[in-house]
């Protein structure tokens, strides 16, 4: 049986639709969050996503922004605030990412991952800080990252720009918000099998490069969604300015596993 341990609390997930924000806002529905079920484009989705949380004996609700756009991720926060009352959760998991080597790139592509990515983190941290504050809650940020912060993988730079922008954001977000008891910490989700990974590449290719992952697999939206309620659980409220890395040791040196021999 699920621990009802976020229940009474009003949570904010954006990029909720599919993939990892939605198993985030299913898994917070479980624990007895209301969630306001962001999304952009895919409105089937989000409602799937609210049907699970009611289903589990919450209740949710989707609501469309552009994270992208500053006014519409405070209207989504006055309105969870109306509908459910003031925020205590945040995770900002949506994005949007082409590749393509970056002096080939098309700007409009370049730039939209840009404002969706790191701005719509902000635009979230910004607004729901602010309730936060207001409304004098002690309050739990998560900004989901990627190791693409520090890893600068070919063919997605604006993706790299964007993540490694995030995380000191998170971080300089922490130290100021700490007096007003507020905590920001980050999820680092490696290699993951989503819909968004599907949109570069099939089911075998996703599986072939899973295997050579130390664990051997691609992860999943539901184990990133359980690390997304740990980080905004109360009990782990010492914990802040923190980053998450769950991602099979994919960061780790993997070319020197398995009998392989260093690069050169």
């Amino acid at each position: 049986m699920v621990d009802k341990d976020l229940t009474g609390k009003t949570a904010i997930v954006t990029g909720a639709s599919k993939g990892i924000g939605k198993a985030a806002a299913i898994r917070l529905g479980q624990a007895g969050a209301r969630v306001v079920v962001n999304f952009h484009r895919d409105a089937d989705g989000a409602e799937q996503a609210v049907a699970a949380i009611q289903a589990a004996g919450s209740n949710a609700i989707a609501h469309q922004a552009d994270v992208s756009d500053s006014a519409a991720v405070a209207e989504m926060v006055a309105r969870a605030t109306e509908v459910f009352g003031p925020v205590d959760i945040a995770v900002s998991n949506a994005v949007y990412s082409d590749r393509e080597p970056f002096y080939e790139a098309d700007l409009a592509g370049f730039r939209r991952t840009v404002d969706v990515t790191m701005w719509g983190a902000f635009h979230l941290l910004h607004a729901a800080t602010q309730n936060m504050i207001a409304h004098k809650t002690a309050g739990a940020i998560v900004l989901v990252s990627s190791p693409h912060a520090f890893i600068a993988a070919p063919r997605s730079m604006a993706y790299n720009m964007s993540k490694a922008a995030l995380e000191h954001m998170a971080k300089t977000a922490a130290i100021e918000l700490a007096e007003h008891r507020i905590r920001v910490n980050i999820l680092q989700p490696g290699w993951t099998d989503t819909p968004g990974e599907r949109k570069f590449a099939d089911d075998e290719t996703l599986q072939r490069a899973g295997s050579k992952i130390p664990l051997g697999r691609l992860g999943t939206a539901d184990e990133m969604a359980e690390n997304v309620y740990y980080l905004c659980h109360p009990k782990n409220d010492y914990m802040t300015g923190a980053t998450l890395l769950i991602d099979g040791g994919i960061s780790l040196p993997w070319w020197a596993s398995r009998g392989s021999a260093a690069p050169d």
